[in-house]
């Protein structure tokens, strides 16, 4: 059932006004007549005109709509600049009532022109149906205004100016929940190395749960690519790092690591490199974020660590890889855990908690329960030390200057942190990334 209807008049002309008024008012009528009980919500979508020229274009509309009682409460007008500015205010009231099965009202040429639009906007979490709009016979001759991103043929040219377009939108935009804001460990020298934990503040991600420096887009999630690329544009400038040389680890959940320069693996939790300039990045929302940094050897890597990587060793599945790679020593590895959830919070099924008992006991607290707690925290450490790691080289939850702790919680502190284990399934990613500086 289609839960909200898009009527795109953005391209027709302010002279056309009555033949606008016409046109609306028939497709609001067809609306109403074929829509369900509940009827869906409508989005009329038009151009921001200037002056005299935009009240009366308003007037007129209203006036147009002024018969639709069931849709009355359930209708907007939605003026912008610019094709990129409408769809993002009409996409933030549909996460707001969480809609997500839409229908597009457009004109013919205007149609593959929106479902670029769409695609660059919105994820797979919504569903689109495309319905011509039903010209009023003296506008079926109408030549519409159009601009080169408008053809029905879009070349590559007019993909780019589309795309350039939706970007300097979201530049434009205000940071949310406060200004950036960065964590970094004492451990990792900082003549040698940028690097740092990011927490949620500083972004443009308007939805409760990843709201607002979101750091990752999928399928199942309703930010966008071109959202979660604006929010690393911002971490890189404020961090100081090319977003143009950042690489993510591609996460299955194991240990498989990529060497940086080498052939890329189809998926991977850890990656290093001996590159300058080149910044990578581990994700986390409860996983741990794992930074490892060389100063001798002039070499860094970063490593997704959930319970699965952990219990599979990708911490020291990492460090093994900067040692054949680079020629590190064990012992001038530095290694650094961000935010993560913690044993206060996380619990896992009695057979799983039986692998962590394995690595120690103290790993697990209420062993005997059917979902006892699990300190993945504690087993990366013990099984990095085991490798070789030396102790002090480790920086945790486990230091006793809390003021230098940065392995917060990430369920304890919804203000700071994104967490899955506390949100649900349309959380949102905070990363730890390092570089080696120039």
């Amino acid at each position: 059932m289609v839960e909200a209807v898009l009527v795109d008049l953005f391209s027709l002309p302010a002279n056309f006004q009555n033949n606008i008024q016409e046109l609306l008012r028939n497709t609001v009528e067809t609306i109403e007549k074929c829509s369900s009980i509940p009827p869906p919500f409508v989005y009329v979508m038009c151009c921001q005109r200037q002056g005299s020229e935009r009240n009366g274009e308003k007037e007129s509309f209203l006036a147009a709509l002024s018969g639709f009682q069931s849709l009355k409460k359930r209708l907007e007008m939605v003026h912008a600049p610019n094709t990129a500015a409408a769809l993002y205010t009409i996409k933030q009231s549909l996460d707001e009532k969480d809609l997500s099965i839409i229908k597009v009202i457009v004109p013919t040429l205007r149609k593959d022109l929106m479902k670029v639009y769409i695609d660059h906007l919105f994820t797979a979490v919504y569903q689109f149906e495309f319905e011509d709009l039903q010209m009023p016979y003296d506008c079926e001759n109408l030549k519409i205004a159009r601009t080169h991103s408008e053809r029905q043929t879009l070349p590559i040219q007019d993909m780019a100016l589309i795309q350039s377009e939706i970007q300097k939108y979201l530049e434009s935009l205000p940071s949310l929940k406060g200004e950036l804001t960065i964590l970094r460990s004492s451990l990792i020298p900082d003549d040698l190395f940028l690097h740092g934990f990011t927490t949620r503040a500083g972004g443009i991600s308007y939805i409760p749960t990843l709201s607002s420096c979101n750091l990752f887009s999928s399928s199942k999630r309703r930010d966008p690519q071109v959202v979660v690329k604006e929010n690393l544009r911002r971490l890189a400038n404020a961090a100081g790092f090319n977003p143009e040389t950042f690489h993510r680890v591609k996460v299955d959940h194991a240990n498989a690591v990529c060497i940086m320069g080498k052939t890329e693996p189809d998926s991977y939790d850890g990656i290093v490199t001996n590159q300058k300039g080149v910044t990578i990045a581990a994700p986390g929302a409860d996983c741990i974020p794992v930074l490892f940094a060389d100063p001798v050897r002039k070499a860094c890597g970063a490593a997704h660590s959930g319970w699965k990587g952990t219990l599979l060793g990708v911490s020291m599945a990492t460090v093994n890889a900067m040692v054949s790679a680079y020629g590190c020593n064990l012992k001038d590895i530095l290694v650094v855990l961000g935010p993560s959830v913690g044993p206060c919070c996380y619990k896992l099924p009695h057979e799983s908690a039986t692998e962590f008992h394995r690595i120690d006991p103290k790993c697990v607290r209420l062993f005997d329960s059917a979902n006892p707690y699990i300190d993945i925290r504690r087993a990366t450490r013990i099984l990095l030390e085991r490798g070789g790691i030396l102790p002090e080289n480790i920086q945790d939850d486990s230091v006793t200057d809390q003021n230098e702790n940065i392995t917060f919680c990430t369920a304890c502190h919804p203000d700071k942190f994104y967490s899955h284990f506390r949100d649900g399934t349309n959380f949102g990613t905070q990363i730890g990334f390092i570089s080696i500086k120039d």
